[in-house]
């Protein structure tokens, strides 16, 4: 189904679906994703993937700026 379709089908603007479908963690109402559903005859567990959190990156060390000696 295109985007297009869906977005008939469902009353969603085409652009969001689009997001959706393209951006990991686009956010989407319940009330969204139950309109999707019901057009695709689908349940939220066919169109949802959860993912782990990726682990958080070690923090740099802070590189100190040299003060300038006053005269």
């Amino acid at each position: 189904m295109t985007y297009a379709k869906l977005s008939q089908e469902t009353g969603i603007a085409e652009i969001t679906l689009r997001k959706a479908g393209s951006k990991l963690g686009y956010r989407m109402s319940m009330a969204s994703i139950e309109k999707i559903c019901r057009a695709l005859q689908a349940t939220p567990g066919d169109l949802l993937e959860l993912i782990d959190d990726p682990p958080e990156p070690e923090p740099s060390p802070k590189k100190t700026k040299k003060k300038k000696k006053k005269k």
